[in-house]
């Protein structure tokens, strides 16, 4: 088995989201008579000129004062588990360093957060659970087995799951457990043995199978269908961005034609993006040539798309005040652990909120005595901002230009690019925005930062973050 060597495997990583290359910089890997859009009611969103934008209260979210239309499906959306095997791990050094130095997956937790997750699906009680893709840590046959496994307590409570594979998922050459100092090359699985893992979960359900892909129709109630989009390429080698195969955009075709002459709404989703969600982001996070993608979709009018991949909390419409909306659901590994819950109504309307998980109550529930958990929403937002110091302390150390700067300095802004990066995986940027701003960190990165990519990220993140992007609502 092949072995690396912990400081060599792990020693540049600087991406805020796993898989997605800055704009500009290599990647590591190589039909209707009508067009009129629905009347919008974004919930807390202002745009960048106007003043201050209140702040959501996301765990506590106010009823609707009106019962849902009839024929509205509820459905729970989670991505990016990034669930490992117990089995792979001894917990040691690789594994620490490998979370210290990552992207903000909580590594330690990710088997809590899982049964956490699960518990409060089976209290939510929607009509159907979808994962957005990258089930797994890096494709490990084992850990898509146990995450298997578990996710059919969720369908003997009575509620499906329906899946789709990320970029993570299938013929990782990643694949590994961590053993010591060193990670440890091992199983991945085939696009086949994904289906075979994953048949109870959307696969053998479905109303109709793409024959050049893993992507499927599921009919969710009588009104609305879960159009599940296998975005990733994985044969005969894995890659990290995304594309639709032109026979696939054939049989989308004709899976939209049929649910247009059946008055089915139709709700598309997939692992990568549809739309430039990020001026920074855009190598191997937006679909390859998603305009074909987006033209098709907006032709027959639907109005929402559904992905992750970015780790982040995000939302963008394919024009500013028209087209499709793609709504764009953090990590669930990653703090503040958010999940969507979308209540899609028959006519096309939606209103979408996250939850982040309620750790303590699983802990207190199950009596489990760690602090860490007990104390979860403290404990994992000081996780994140120490993952994000590091990630720009990494940085500084990588660039010769940015050598000059004091030990001093580079504390300050490493301080501000994980406050700002940590408000902007929760999609709560506005919150605290104008305050990191005045910081000197901030001002040093605007004048000693170039060229540093991180200077470009905090510059779009500020201009990006004048709303709260957990709440969604169109009318």
């Amino acid at each position: 088995m092949k072995k690396r060597v912990l400081l060599v495997a792990l020693a540049a990583v600087v991406c805020v989201s796993s898989g997605c290359s800055f704009k500009g910089r290599v990647p590591e890997h190589t039909q209707g008579e009508s067009t009129a859009q629905p009347e919008t009611a974004v919930t807390g969103v202002q745009t960048p000129s106007t003043a201050q934008v209140p702040e959501t209260n996301r765990e506590s979210l106010p009823e609707q004062s009106q019962a849902p239309e009839e024929g509205t499906a509820r459905i729970v959306i989670a991505t990016d588990i990034h669930y490992l095997a117990r089995d792979l791990t001894d917990m040691q050094k690789s594994y620490e360093y490998t979370a210290d130095h990552g992207d903000g997956k909580v590594m330690k937790y990710i088997w809590e957060i899982t049964d956490a997750f699960i518990e409060e699906v089976k209290a939510e009680k929607p009509d159907v659970v979808i994962l957005e893709g990258d089930l797994t840590y890096n494709g490990e046959r084992e850990s898509h087995i146990e995450l298997a496994a578990k996710l059919e307590s969720i369908e003997e409570a009575g509620i499906p799951v329906i899946v789709i594979p990320g970029n993570h998922d299938i013929n990782n050459p990643e694949a590994c457990r961590f053993e010591g100092e060193s990670i440890i090359s091992t199983e991945s699985i085939s696009s086949q043995e994904f289906e075979e893992i994953y048949d109870e979960f959307g696969y053998s359900e479905a109303v109709s199978r793409d024959p050049a892909s893993l992507s499927y129709i599921y009919q969710i109630n009588d009104k609305t269908r879960a159009l599940m989009l296998d975005s990733c390429q994985y044969d005969p080698k894995n890659l990290v961005g995304g594309m639709i195969k032109d026979d696939t955009y054939n049989w989308i075709e004709e899976q939209m034609e049929e649910a247009w002459n059946l008055g089915m709404n139709v709700i598309p989703v997939a692992h990568h993006n549809l739309l430039d969600e990020s001026e920074v982001y855009l190598q191997n996070c937006t679909i390859e040539h998603s305009e074909q993608l987006i033209d098709q979709l907006e032709s027959w009018e639907v109005p929402l798309f559904l992905s992750g991949h970015l780790h982040v909390q995000h939302y963008k419409r394919s024009h500013d005040d028209t087209g499709i909306y793609e709504i764009v659901t953090g990590s669930l590994s990653t703090p503040p652990c958010l999940y969507g819950i979308l209540e899609y109504g028959a006519k096309g309307t939606f209103n979408y909120h996250t939850k982040s998980l309620d750790m303590k109550a699983w802990a207190e529930k199950t009596g489990n005595t760690d602090k860490n958990l007990l104390n979860f929403s403290d404990y994992g937002k000081k996780y994140l901002s120490k993952v994000f110091y590091n990630q720009a302390q990494d940085e500084f150390k990588s660039l010769n230009s940015l050598q000059g700067l004091t030990e001093y300095q580079k504390n300050m802004m490493a301080k501000v690019y994980a406050e700002l990066n940590t408000a902007c995986y929760e999609g709560k940027v506005a919150d605290i925005r104008e305050k990191v701003m005045a910081k000197q960190g901030y001002k040093l990165w605007q004048e000693e930062g170039y060229p540093s990519i991180l200077s470009q990220y905090l510059e779009w993140i500020t201009a990006d973050g004048a709303r709260d992007y957990n709440t969604l609502s169109v009318k």
